[in-house]
């Protein structure tokens, strides 16, 4: 059986940010598919909506199905995006999901704090840029390091995209998802806030939290990340 991947980026970067995880799949014999997300890498000068982000995600997913059955992986933003439309009233096709870093729920004052603290880190002379790289050096490993901004920072689509969030039914959707459901957390992920909610409604779904990690887990750890895509894939092979 071949199982295709269907890998959905966070805000800000492209699916450049997959690289590790598409030369892997690769060699694993995989169909892999990393979309860009409108106003994101080589769609930066779109304008973001929901309407087209899901419309991405299901042209990708449907695309995939015809090879096989398709494990659906999201990050952050693009794990957010991915629940929601994992859990549609009418299911996509789909065996199974990969929820990345994304168990937090994007509302009231959490989402406005952190749409604050975007604008203000936006605001700087090189939008961030410089600390954006010290971070980056300092937890990321040389070969994964330059994959986050290899296809260009989404500065101007971010606060829409941000804000477009809040309109999300998440744990609707997640109580309507019907294949395996897999949340994939760094240790250290501030969007871990939301995590026990997220189980005690799908206690059915398995939780892995990679130790010592941070938000970025498929850069920060990609072997471990791999191996857990392995898990994923070798689950939906079994049926």
């Amino acid at each position: 059986m071949t199982v295709p991947v269907v890998l959905v980026h966070g805000i800000r970067t492209s699916a450049t940010m997959w690289r590790a995880q598409v030369d892997y799949l690769r060699q694993r014999g995989n169909p892999v598919t990393a979309v860009d997300l409108p106003a994101h890498g080589a769609r930066m000068a779109e304008t973001f909506t929901l309407d087209e982000a899901f419309a991405t995600i299901d042209r990708a997913v449907r695309a995939a199905a015809e090879e096989g059955p398709v494990l659906l992986a999201g990050h952050s933003m693009g794990g957010l995006l991915c629940i929601e439309y994992a859990g549609q009233v009418d299911a996509p096709p789909i065996a199974g999901f990969i929820a990345a870093s994304c168990t937090a729920i994007p509302r009231g004052a959490a989402l406005a704090t952190y749409r604050v603290l975007a604008r203000r880190f936006d605001a700087l002379p090189d939008r961030g840029m410089a600390l954006t790289q010290y971070v980056l050096s300092r937890t990321l490993p040389d070969e994964t390091r330059a994959d986050f901004g290899a296809g260009g920072y989404a500065f101007d689509a971010q606060d829409a995209a941000l804000a477009s969030l809040s309109v999300l039914d998440l744990l609707a959707a997640l109580r309507r998802i019907r294949v395996p459901l897999w949340f994939i957390n760094g240790q250290w992920d501030q969007l871990r806030v939301n995590e026990r909610l997220f189980r005690r409604i799908r206690p059915d779904a398995e939780l892995i939290v990679v130790p010592r990690t941070t938000h970025l887990v498929t850069a920060m750890r990609p072997q471990v990340f791999n191996a857990l895509l392995n898990l994923a894939i070798t689950t939906v092979e079994q049926g």
